[in-house]
């Protein structure tokens, strides 16, 4: 029996909180909505009880999961004075790629006491570039054998994703890993405590472990190159059963509705990512739409039926983010990040002032008066590449360049020339999908810099596209309650399709920003030297920004190699000398012999010197010569050995 009122609620698990968002079926209403910070946040010192972390961990409390899933949907349910029945379905949405070992039983090692000090036994966060060495590995070792899928994803293979992560704990952690049942991401775990149902879904194993629809994950012999133990990974830590976006995962356990305030029985959809979901949550369910999730950093998702190898990308994955459709996916390392680097640490006092004085923000002031300028007038150009590049060149060793700045340069036109570089590089990414045969005709946008006028229109300009914007501000919450509304089905008052949960729950405001024509002319032009300079310094194997920042690394940090030869050398002497074996000969090292002969020469010499010395003068004379530091009335000749010591 369908009840009158309908809603499903949808669950966004960031990096620092989780977010509890219920919507009415009917029409995506916005009904209530709950925020709960997580009490550990990201752990990058030290686990609790456990060692100090080395550089570039990012940890995660799987009991700040636990604490959102029992907090935030009851506060949204009584907010919105919702009652448990009412709620039809539940979606859920989670960084990605955060992982964690768990036991039979489907609990997080860390959570063992047994285990809780290994930094290895906690959740993994997105953000864990630790294993590094081991995505290198995997890299290198699938160009080497010339593994067909490295192709899906650019060529690269990031050291945020799951085998790279996996095989870190392999290598650091030999007993996590085999104590561990299964190694799971953290919206199928999710999942997992709701349901009792291990389901994991197509959208993070395609784009973040390397599995295809058709093709299904590396073969055993790839994973046994990259070490034995890791030969059968998948069926000993993970799963080969994936279930596309939509499925309905199970529901609602007795023990889950003790632990979030929902009803038994309530449908729960497959996990997603959380980038991926708000697709559908912006109206996008077919070709030729692209969206940009704007923030601190971009992401840019588009649709398409046919596969295509799109170089650069982070990967394109068949029904990994809607039906039917092959999902792309591209994206910018930093975009807000630049422009907040800028605001914090290069306007001059002066302008700081201003703002005070007229009662704006920095970024509004500066917005206002760059508003002011036409494109090309600063004669600046910018490289976005402040935290690497993520698409099209796949390269975190590259940096951001600022060039034609003159005397009379302005804080106001360094902030366009920055906010026109990123501009320029999503336009890189966007031809690049473009020539591949990936058509991108209309562009859709969603996230905090949306609220910023100057930056999409800017945008809109740069790429001659219309840019939509979702009508909430809260999309991935509001994808995963579409995704939990499908997974109810029609029979409970949901939808059969995602698409249909699209067309009645998602939106897009009235307003949206068409491109300049003037302005886009003269962005061509400045594109070009864009386009120039991102090959000239992006694709040079010895680019000067490779070889500053090996420069800033050596003079941080000397290299490896000379103090890892010098350590043993130290080290080993007194070993050396100190070996049991050694002692029934008596017979020490010629070196040690040698400074043992030295003194007893020398105590010899002096005896004799002294006595010779004694006979031929008398004692007052000899008294004379005594040493300043010998105390007076000491007897000439007492103890000569003492005194050559000294010398």
């Amino acid at each position: 029996m369908v009840t009158a009122k309908r809603y499903a609620l949808g669950i966004d698990f960031g990096t620092e909180s989780a977010r509890a968002l219920l919507v009415d079926v009917t029409n995506g209403e916005e009904v209530a909505s709950a925020v709960h910070v997580y009490k550990r946040g990201v752990i990058d010192e030290r686990p609790p009880g456990g060692p100090k972390l080395e550089h570039d961990w990012a940890l995660q409390d799987p009991a700040d999961y636990l604490d959102a899933l029992k907090k935030a949907p009851r506060a949204a349910m009584r907010k919105g004075r919702i009652k448990a029945d009412e709620v039809i379905g539940v979606g859920i949405d989670f960084t990605s790629c955060t992982m964690m070992p768990i036991d039979a039983k489907g609990n997080p090692l860390c959570l063992d006491k047994r285990w809780r000090k290994n930094p290895h036994s906690w959740a993994k966060l997105w953000k864990h570039h630790a294993a590094q060495p081991e995505a290198d590995l995997i890299n290198a070792t699938a160009r080497k054998r010339n593994e067909k899928w490295l192709a899906r994803y650019g060529g690269k293979i990031s050291s945020e994703w799951f085998f790279p992560k996996a095989l870190q704990i392999l290598h650091e952690a030999p007993a996590i890993y085999r104590a561990c049942d299964r190694l799971i991401e953290g919206a199928d775990w999710i999942v997992l405590v709701l349901t009792g149902q291990e389901r994991r879904n197509a959208c993070t194993a395609g784009y973040k472990a390397i599995w295809d629809k058709d093709e299904g994950f590396p073969s055993e012999a790839y994973f046994e190159a990259l070490h034995p133990a890791f030969k059968h990974v998948v069926d000993t830590k993970m799963s080969r059963d994936i279930y596309p976006q939509g499925t309905r995962a199970g529901e609602i356990t007795e023990e889950a509705a003790q632990l979030t305030g929902l009803a038994p029985g309530t449908a729960v959809a497959v996990g997603n990512v959380d980038a991926h979901v708000a697709v559908p949550a912006a109206t996008i369910t077919g070709e030729g739409k692209m969206l940009m999730i704007m923030g601190t950093s971009l992401c840019h998702m588009v649709l398409a039926k046919r596969k295509q190898s799109v170089e650069g990308y982070c990967g394109y994955v068949n029904e990994g983010i809607v039906p039917s459709f092959f999902g792309y996916e591209g994206g910018q390392t930093a975009v807000g990040d630049i422009y907040a680097w800028f605001v914090e640490n290069c306007v001059p006092e002066a302008t700081v002032k201003e703002a005070r004085s007229r009662r704006l923000g920095l970024h509004e002031l500066l917005a206002r008066k760059a508003a002011k300028l036409k494109p090309g007038e600063s004669g600046l150009l910018a490289l976005d590449w402040w935290n690497g590049n993520r698409s099209v060149l796949v390269d975190a060793d590259l940096t951001g360049l600022l060039m034609g700045m003159t005397l009379v340069t302005k804080p106001e036109e360094i902030y366009r020339a920055l906010i026109e570089a990123t501009a320029f590089g999503t336009n890189i990414i966007i031809n690049q999908a473009v020539k591949a045969g990936v058509e991108v005709k209309e562009l859709y946008a969603c996230g905090g810099l949306t609220k910023n006028p100057f930056v999409m229109q800017i945008f809109a300009d740069v790429t001659n596209r219309p840019i939509k914007l979702a009508r909430s501000e809260q999309a991935s919450a509001l994808g995963s309650a579409m995704f939990g509304a499908v997974a109810a089905g029609r029979h409970a008052g949901g939808y059969e399709t995602i698409v249909d949960a699209a067309r009645y729950m998602a939106g897009v405001k009235d307003e949206h920003y068409e491109p300049n024509p003037e302005n886009n002319r003269l962005y061509r032009r400045l594109f070009k030297v864009y386009e120039r300079m991102h090959n000239l310094l992006g694709r040079d194997a010895e680019s000067a920004m490779k070889k500053l920042k090996a420069l800033k690394a050596e003079a941080i940090r000397p290299p490896a190699k000379p103090v890892a030869a010098q350590k043993p050398v130290a080290a080993k002497k007194p070993e050396a000398a100190k070996k049991p074996a050694a002692a029934p000969s008596r017979k020490p090292p010629a070196k040690v012999a040698a400074l043992k002969k030295k003194p007893a020469a020398k105590k010899k010499a002096a005896k004799k010197a002294a006595k010779k010395a004694a006979k031929k003068k008398p004692a007052k004379k000899t008294a004379k010569k005594k040493s300043p530091g010998k105390k007076p009335g000491k007897k000439p000749g007492k103890k000569p050995g003492k005194k050559a010591r000294r010398r």
